[in-house]
């Protein structure tokens, strides 16, 4: 039986009763995953939906010409994979290991009897849809509205979490993907920030020095 300690922690399933938990906890598993391990793929038939317990998955798309545009981030206790569930169609994107990591899997079924059951849980999953709906609005809006610098300084942002220092969790040619525009272009932009003092960089090691001025470039 999975651990259901961390589940209790997922929005999705802050109101299930202690049985309904145990439930889901018996039918689970857990999956070790090495870095670049793919967990699923674009237009994979699904039959799970995963919470991270360990290291980081990107969630992705990916072009014809093998380019990649990473839609999400997920870390410890973010939940994923869970829209099939809803509509019974293939996996909209590519899930991969950025690092050696460990996702509990839950299955359909279970979860569909739980629903099925107490049809008043499924206001739960309306405000996670809503939160994923006003999250791809917001990086529409980005594209947009902000430039690659914009989106650069943006995204720098969110991975340091509040802090000054942090190390980045993932490669140049990943962040690039997450902003959605070549390495190239990033590294320019991050190399910009750099010369006018916004930021200290050695190697994946980063130090923001004028938080005031990166914050006012990502807007």
């Amino acid at each position: 039986m999975a651990d259901t300690s961390l589940l209790h922690d997922v929005p999705l399933f802050a109101d299930l009763s202690a049985d309904e938990m145990d439930r889901l906890a018996a039918a689970s598993t857990n999956r070790a995953l090495q870095r670049n391990d793919v967990l699923f793929a674009e237009n994979d038939e699904p039959d799970d939906l995963f919470v991270v317990l360990a290291g980081r998955i990107a969630i992705a798309n990916k072009s014809i010409d093998g380019r990649e545009s990473m839609v999400a981030l997920m870390e410890r206790g973010d939940l994923f994979g869970e829209m099939a569930l809803f509509d019974g169609l293939g996996r909209s994107a590519e899930a991969r290991a950025l690092e050696p990591s460990e996702v509990l899997a839950i299955p359909f079924g279970p979860l569909r009897d739980i629903y099925e059951s107490r049809p008043t849980l499924l206001w739960g999953v309306v405000k996670l849809l809503a939160g994923r709906l006003r999250n791809t609005d917001t990086a529409l809006a980005d594209s947009v509205f902000l430039d690659v610098t914009g989106r650069t300084a943006k995204r720098l942002l969110e991975l340091a979490d509040g802090a000054d220092e942090f190390t980045l969790p993932i490669t140049q040619e990943e962040l690039a993907g997450m902003v959605g525009a070549s390495r190239e272009r990033v590294n320019k932009a991050i190399a910009s920030f750099i010369r006018l003092g916004w930021i200290d960089q050695s190697e994946r090691r980063y130090r923001i020095t004028k938080r005031e001025e990166l914050e006012r470039r990502a807007r």
